[in-house]
């Protein structure tokens, strides 16, 4: 059988953010139908460095996906991206590898088109305006993808390197014909915003609790690791939901989460999987003046049905 072999300009052509968020809901309803089979995430840490490997099946008729990731965040300062990863699917019945795949594209697109799914499904319909803390290539990519599922009004990006983010926000407006700014402060960037996505690798905290507005969704794709927290505890004090991707990864993964366990303010029924909310199993959000908080770590049904979506055979 042949194996192809697919090079992330490949994957960035078979996959457009559409068909992606199309994916990442099937991802999501498969795990909270449970029909996806997921093994528990695993991560090696040396120094600064960090290598994750994903193990899932989207279904018993889908075939096993992996992949393996290396997240080195001194790549910036060398001109190179942060994130790199590959990702090998194998036939349902015979277990043999039918495809190998760059993945950083396909980890970029997929990561913010499942934000684009739990936006849908935890803000309200009418929100319009997005804050986006971070201004590299998950901050552009979620304002790509959170633009397929609300009309925004405003996108507002802020990041510590003043032209990094005017060149993100300049970008974003000629793309997407949207009006874009950069903002000085954080809390400039949220204020008023009904969606806030936070999209950096920051060990601190980066969205200024206080300056939230009511009814705001936040979402968090940087607090993977257990030391990165780009949320502090009095966000997940004041949040009426809390969302992640897989209760499980999140409670040995999502550093705000573990944090607020180990601490006594948050229990394993305080938190809420997406997939439970997509398939009707629990509410997501109660009132239009609720605080949501969506911690996503990345999990891999989500790269699983993103490469199958690349493959055509979903």
């Amino acid at each position: 059988m042949r194996v192809e072999l697919l090079n992330d300009t490949d994957v960035a052509a078979a996959l457009d953010h559409d068909s992606a968020i199309a994916s990442q809901r099937l991802a999501f309803t498969a795990l909270g139908r449970g029909e996806a089979q997921l093994a528990p995430k695993s991560a090696i840490r040396t120094g600064e460095d960090t290598v994750l490997s994903y193990l899932s099946r989207l279904s018993p008729r889908h075939g096993p996906v992996a992949k393996l990731v290396s997240v080195n965040p001194g790549n910036a300062e060398r001109g190179l991206a942060s994130i790199s990863a590959t990702v090998l699917v194998l036939d349902a019945e015979t277990g043999t590898p039918i495809a190998t795949m760059a993945g950083t594209t396909l980890t970029e697109i997929r990561t913010a088109a499942g934000s684009a799914v739990a936006v849908d499904a935890l803000a309200p319909a009418e929100a319009d305006v997005l804050a986006v803390i971070g201004s590299g290539v998950q901050a552009r990519a979620h304002v790509r993808a959170i633009a397929r599922v609300r009309a925004l009004r405003e996108v507002r990006i802020h990041s510590r390197d003043p032209a990094r983010r005017e060149a993100a926000a300049a970008e974003l407006a000629a793309e997407l014909g949207l009006h874009v700014r950069p903002a000085g402060t954080p809390a400039e960037a949220v204020r008023g915003a009904g969606v806030v996505a936070a999209c950096t690798l920051s060990a601190e905290p980066v969205v200024p609790t206080s300056d939230l507005a009511p009814g705001a969704t936040v979402v968090s794709v940087g607090s993977f690791e257990p030391h990165r927290r780009e949320v502090d505890g009095e966000l997940l004090r004041a949040a009426a939901t809390i969302v992640v991707d897989d209760t499980d990864t999140a409670v040995h993964h999502a550093g705000p989460i573990m944090t607020a366990l180990a601490e006594g303010e948050l229990t394993r029924d305080g938190i809420t999987p997406l997939g439970a909310v997509l398939t009707g199993q629990a509410p997501g959000r109660k009132t239009p003046e609720d605080l949501v908080f969506y911690n996503s770590v990345g999990i891999g049904v989500q790269d699983a049905a993103a490469a199958l979506a690349v493959l055509g055979a979903l």
